[in-house]
């Protein structure tokens, strides 16, 4: 019997029993092998001890809070990357999340299929360590202060915009559709118009680029846009 390597192995931590054994049934069917933790307790324990291609994490836990978890694994250098599992979908918490190391977010109820495929991204990526500081060109983005610097103008920003500011600068130079950016900025939230990115792209721009006199953020007809400082 072959023994599961690191990417087959998941942590799941979850308290409700009904969503655990629904997660475990479909995740073990597509191949992974998978723990369960119901407390934060147990998280930490399970995942600074043990190597897994992913922890995927829910936010409200009965002693320690899925924050608080994430927090603590970065602390100790633990650098499997984290899917945030959460009723919640305020900005704020998104951005808390995100600042204290988690990689993605997705608030439930969800889709498996989607949580499948997010969960395929971050097994590709990897474990890495998570960088509050982050520089493309001469654009600067500080995550840990939610701001953002260009070409030496200091530009602050509003909770959206730094989240899809965040967005583009992880997949810079890389063509980004308004679908995307509404699924991933906007929890593709169905009453939303798609031509909101195209709004907050405009904020961005008047923030950034206006100072400077140079062009970050780039239209792609037909597709979305790419960020490249050129």
């Amino acid at each position: 019997m072959t023994t599961p390597g690191v990417a087959d192995r998941l942590l799941v931590v979850e308290d409700d029993a009904k969503l655990v054994r629904a997660l475990r049934r479909g995740l073990e069917h597509e191949g992974y092998v998978v723990d369960v933790a119901e407390t934060g307790q147990v998280a930490l324990r399970l995942a600074t001890d043990e190597e897994y291609a992913v922890v995927v994490l829910d936010v409200m836990l009965p002693d320690l809070d899925g924050f608080a978890v994430c927090e603590a694994l970065r602390r100790r250098q633990r650098w499997a990357p984290v899917l945030m599992l959460t009723a919640r979908s305020e900005v704020g918490d998104r951005i808390r999340g995100l600042d204290g190391g988690a990689d993605d977010y997705l608030v439930k109820p969800f889709d498996f299929g989607e949580l499948l495929a997010r969960l395929r991204a971050l097994v590709r990526r990897g474990p890495s360590p998570h960088q509050l500081v982050i520089s493309v060109g001469d654009l600067r983005l500080d995550r840990a202060a939610r701001t953002a610097g260009y070409a030496g103008h200091r530009v602050e920003l509003t909770p959206r915009e730094f989240m899809l500011l965040d967005y583009l600068v992880q997949h810079a130079g890389e063509e980004v559709s308004r679908a995307r950016l509404l699924e991933h900025v906007w929890d593709g939230v169905v009453d939303v118009s798609p031509n909101i990115v195209d709004v907050y792209i405009g904020y961005l721009r008047r923030k950034l680029e206006r100072p400077s006199g140079r062009h970050l953020i780039h239209t792609v007809r037909g597709v979305g846009y790419v960020l490249s400082p050129g």
